[in-house]
């Protein structure tokens, strides 16, 4: 089966650890070799983040339990790659 080389995830963190720490903690997981993390809202209790990881072979479910390990809860997968390499969107004449 081909590995996953990507997956972008919508992610609710509290506000400690940092975005720089939290993203940290994402690079760390196993296969991943790459992350970032995007702010896309802050409120009084907690963060919304998009989080990008890359690797040979990215583990949605190691992940999943290092965002839970921090306190923060994975809202869904928005998207995933695999296979020899990343595919880059491109626009289609459906878009």
């Amino acid at each position: 089966m081909p590995p996953v080389r990507r997956v972008v995830a919508d992610v609710l963190k509290p506000h400690q650890p940092s975005l720089a720490d939290f993203v940290r903690q994402m690079a760390a997981v196993e296969g991943v070799e790459g992350a970032t993390a995007t702010l896309v809202e802050r409120d009084e209790e907690v963060q919304n983040v998009k989080v990008t990881a890359e690797g040979e072979e990215v583990s949605p479910e190691q992940l999943e339990s290092a965002i839970e390990d921090i306190g923060g809860s994975l809202h869904s997968v928005d998207e995933v790659s695999c296979g020899e390499y990343v595919v880059e969107e491109r626009p289609t004449p459906q878009d």
